[in-house]
């Protein structure tokens, strides 16, 4: 089989047949499609097509990207609808824009200077960490509409920036961290510096007076890491005694504002040891881990919020005498009637009043075809409007649509999330328990024999067993792992994965897009006539060359459409070719044009559709949708570790059973909604089971948010990746069997990093309550057990074995 040219634009397979052709860069290139194409001369007009060079990565498809109407744009004219996002300062407008499509930094540069070559512009600036424009221009002399209309011709969906007051507060609270950890790092190694200096093995020739700056130089160091980047842990231990309730920053607490105190008097007295670069060291060590923890955090978060993008901005309401006047979705109620066009999102829940067409419910149900709708149907918002225009009277709104309801599944899903206990927590705190009650009778019996000792007895034993490689020695070999999954292709973003796929015995998998390639492709052509195979597939696609149905972009693009074609929704299409009249579709529908007999379907698995003519039938197309080709090797590795499988579909067509069959999968349940699928996983869990899912589409967000580990797959909607705990960026299914053997050896050097962590605490203690260990040594041999925890699970970046690396051998090749 050949392999299929890359589109120049986007890098998707080119379609055979295709003639959209530009000359870029001195050549003629080829696309897939005519948005590709007319993107791609917008740029090249602009003089911006050195843009190309400097990509990294293939562009959107901008057929992929939300389609704005220039009605709808003209809406952001007005100035009611502007005031919450426009500032005005004279003849000067700003806004902050959100931008869709970015795929590299060579996008920034496109938009810039695009927008900036424009007379009335003035500033264009963007931030690729949050794909955000701010823009500044002279309203009177051009429109926001074609501000936007501009980014759209080169390639870029873009709208109004609102934040969500949730996600503002944990970027801010992020920000933070981030310079509590700056601060603490920067300031730490200052402070370590002066010291060092001041140890008797590195102090030669130092004057008392320099002993004394250099004491206080490191007072003056470490405070701010105490104040501003302990802060946390300050208060963290403030609000769990006030709650009866021990954690680690109740320990750490002590050894840090212990150390800090024994150093201000050492700074004082010169008396004792400076213990600042231990504090120093703990703020650093452990704000690292919290950070990370945190970004996990805001990831999940943000996961509601892309739900928004699946609603238009506006829609066409209907007035008493038939008229249409385009409004923003905010201004329609129950009851109104709207007039969706062949192409558009339906805006809101409601019933057909007039007209009948497709509905691509792909996005909430997993169905891969669109369904046929007609007058008294009910459909739902957020659902393509395929084929024919629509009347629809709105039934429900906001809160009461279906959409939201999946929302607040997911919302009770991830409130209901099994948390698995880290071995790690649990034995430190007990430890830590033991640790504070030790290290206070210690202290009680050292105040009666040697009360010039008592003080630094209990500060080296609070430094020495400090909880610092019990608690690394989980997260380092995790983060080891996640390192080595993403040069793989799987981005980890919760840290229970590795540990829980270790205890996994039931796996779950979506259909479309995961199992399969989620688009229909021709697998073959059964002429029943005159004409041969390549002569009904440009018939076929010259009928299906101006139908926007998933099942038109199976057959490519044809040299010349047919003429007069018309759509039946859920039956086919019926149009001229030159002197030929032709229909294809469903056989009854095609027979009918002829009033021949129904033809007997091939008994073999797929979408099967009939052409014909006046004269007869001339062929049976099937369409399937592609099993990927890692998929056996994938559930061979479940079978192998004894896991029952599931295939949970929202498609309800017989491909279900057929996939299942061929892949040997245990069970399988087809057109099922994302309710259905949330039950059938409580149901396993009520058994007891540990369940992975695997799965791509909005449908699967609820269950990707209650699985034990969930797994989205790099082609999935931005909700499904932002709701699951690891990400197959490389959409190469034998990423996961990888995975789950570096799972097995991550458990196991984490129980060594435990093993070593404990036996060194253990040992620590008692030499330490003896007073054998002075707390300098403390810290020094808690910062060894803590690198020796780090070097072990180095082991981890190393796959032993590993032929190639998926995410790239199998990477979409750029331009340039």
């Amino acid at each position: 089989m050949t392999t299929p040219v890359p589109c120049y634009h986007c890098a998707l397979p080119v379609p055979p047949g295709s003639r959209f052709t530009a000359v870029v860069l001195g050549e003629v290139r080829e696309f897939c499609c005519p948005g590709c194409q007319a993107v791609a001369e917008a740029i090249v007009a602009g003089g911006l097509e050195s843009y190309y060079q400097h990509r990294s990565e293939p562009s959107a498809n901008p057929q992929a990207l939300p389609v704005q109407l220039v009605e709808e744009l003209a809406l952001y004219d007005r100035a009611d609808v502007q005031k919450p996002f426009v500032r005005h300062e004279g003849e000067q407008a700003e806004a902050t824009l959100l931008v869709e499509g970015i795929s590299c930094a060579a996008c920034g540069w496109l938009i810039e200077k695009h927008l900036r070559s424009l007379p009335a512009v003035s500033e264009a600036r963007l931030n690729l960490s949050n794909h955000r424009l701010h823009v500044r221009w002279a309203d009177s002399q051009l429109p926001l509409s074609e501000v936007l209309s501009e980014l759209r011709h080169i390639g870029y969906a873009a709208h109004p920036y609102q934040a969500d007051r949730a996600t503002e507060q944990l970027a801010s609270e992020n920000r933070l961290a981030l310079r509590q950890l700056g601060v603490a790092g920067l300031l730490w190694f200052q402070a370590m510096m002066a010291t060092m200096a001041t140890w008797p093995e590195f102090n030669i020739d130092l004057s008392p007076e320099m002993h004394t700056i250099l004491r206080w130089v490191a007072l003056f160091l470490t405070t701010p890491i105490v104040f501003y980047s302990c802060a946390p842990f300050f208060k963290g231990a403030m609000r769990d005694l006030r709650t009866r309730h021990l954690t680690m920053d109740v320990s750490v607490s002590l050894a840090i504002g212990g150390a800090y105190i024994a150093g201000i008097w050492t700074a004082i007295t010169g008396i004792g040891e400076l213990y600042f670069d231990a504090v120093g060291m703990f703020a650093l060590f452990l704000l690292a881990g919290r950070y990370l923890e945190r970004r996990a955090r805001e990831r999940t978060a943000a996961a509601t919020a892309q739900l928004v993008n699946l609603l238009p901005a506006s829609c066409l309401r209907l007035s008493g005498d038939g008229q249409s006047e385009r409004i923003l979705l905010t201004e329609l109620k129950v009851g109104d009637h709207v007039l969706v066009h062949p192409g558009a999102i339906l805006p809101a829940d409601g019933k057909i009043l007039d007209g009948q067409s497709s509905i691509d419910e792909s996005l909430l149900t997993g169905e891969y075809l669109p369904q046929p709708r007609r007058v008294g149907d009910a459909v739902t918002a957020g659902t393509l409007n395929v084929e024919g225009a629509l009347t629809i009277e709105v039934t429900a709104l906001g809160q009461d649509t279906r959409l939201s309801a999946i929302v607040r599944l997911l919302d009770r899903a991830q409130s209901e999330k099994p948390r698995l206990a880290e071995i790690a927590d649990t034995a430190a705190q007990w430890f830590l328990l033991f640790s504070l009650i030790a290290a206070a009778g210690i202290g009680l019996l050292w105040w009666q024999l040697d009360p010039s000792r008592a003080f630094w007895i209990v500060l080296a034993m609070l430094v020495a067993t400090c909880p610092c490689a019990l608690s690394l020695a989980t997260p380092t070999a995790l983060t080891a792992a996640t390192g080595t999954l993403h040069k793989l292709g799987l981005l980890l973003t919760r840290g229970h994965v590795i540990e829980g796929l270790n205890q996994i015995d039931t796996v779950i998998f979506d259909k479309t897009g995961t199992l399969t390639e989620g688009r229909l492709t021709l697998r073959a052509i059964r002429p029943l006539r005159d004409l041969d195979a390549d002569q009904c597939l440009g018939l076929a696609a010259a009928l299906e060359n101006r139908s926007e149905h998933p099942i038109a972009r199976a057959f490519g693009r044809a040299p010349q459409a047919a003429g007069e074609v018309h759509s039946t929704p859920g039956l086919g299409l019926e149009g001229r070719v030159g002197e030929q009249r032709l229909r294809i579709g469903q056989p009854g529908f095609v027979c009918e044009l002829s009033q021949c007999q129904v033809p007997d379907m091939p008994n073999e698995p797929g979408q099967w559709l009939l052409l014909g003519d006046t004269r007869g039938v001339l062929a049976w197309l099937v369409l399937d949708d592609r099993l990927r080709d890692d998929a056996p090797a994938l559930l061979a590795a479940c079978k192998a570790r004894g896991w029952h499988t599931l295939l949970l579909s929202g498609d309800s067509s017989p491909m279900v059973a057929s996939v299942a069959a061929e892949l040997g999968i245990d069970e399988a349940q087809g057109g099922l909604r994302p309710d259905d699928k949330l039950r059938v996983l409580q149901q396993l869990h009520a058994q007891g089971r540990k369940v992975l899912m695997l799965g791509d589409g909005v449908n699967d967000v609820p269950v990707l948010a209650a699985a034990d580990i969930s797994v989205a797959m790099g082609s999935a909607t931005d909700l499904a990746k932002t709701s699951a705990d690891a990400v197959l960026l490389s959409n190469r299914l034998d990423a996961l069997v990888q995975a789950f053997t570096l799972a097995r050896r991550t458990r196991r050097v984490i129980i060594e990093n435990l093993l070593w962590a404990g036996l060194y605490n253990g040992l620590m203690l008692p030499f330490a309550a003896l007073g054998w260990i002075t707390p300098i040594w403390a810290a020094i041999g808690m910062s060894i057990s803590s690198l020796t925890v780090v070097l072990n699970a180095l082991r981890l970046t190393r796959m032993p074995g590993q032929a190639h690396t998926p995410a790239t051998s199998h990477s979409r090749t750029p331009a340039a």
